[in-house]
């Protein structure tokens, strides 16, 4: 029995000095204060590949608000001024006129969640009242 405390003790003090010169020799590693990275040069094409792509494919899901939406003979002509309208309301959002048949419709903005939206939701209904938020693939901000 004496035997083996006496390893168990032994093993502790062991212990405590290994934790103690690993502790120690990271503390003095981030002390440094740099930190040299080695990149494969491999990896800046496929950034590069990666924005390529990311400019091909530049819609996601989002939300936009919606603003029109008619169907009819002069449904083209009044979606024309209402975004006319918009535009000259409001400059800042962007705003889309889209035709899915048989329906032609105005969609502002590019937001990437519901909470933005309902936000620019606020500035945009006192002057159109019909306007609410929906689902709808949006752009990607553009990359610089």
């Amino acid at each position: 029995m004496y035997f083996c405390s006496q390893n168990y003790g032994e093993m502790k003090r062991i212990l405590f000095m290994i934790l103690f010169v690993a502790t120690a020799s990271i503390a003095f590693a981030q002390s440094n204060g740099s930190v040299n990275v080695s990149q494969d040069d491999r990896i800046e094409s496929l950034i590069s590949k990666q924005r390529q792509l990311y400019k091909l494919d530049s819609s996601f899901s989002g939300y936009r608000i919606h603003i029109f939406m008619e169907i009819g003979n002069e449904a083209l002509k009044h979606a024309e001024d209402v975004k006319k309208q918009f535009e000259k309301t409001f400059p800042d959002i962007p705003i889309y006129l889209t035709y899915a048949e048989p329906y032609f419709r105005l969609r502002a903005g590019d937001f990437r969640n519901r909470v933005e939206a309902e936000k620019c939701l606020r500035r945009i209904k006192p002057k159109f009242k019909e306007a609410f938020v929906t689902a709808d693939m949006i752009y990607r901000p553009k990359l610089d």
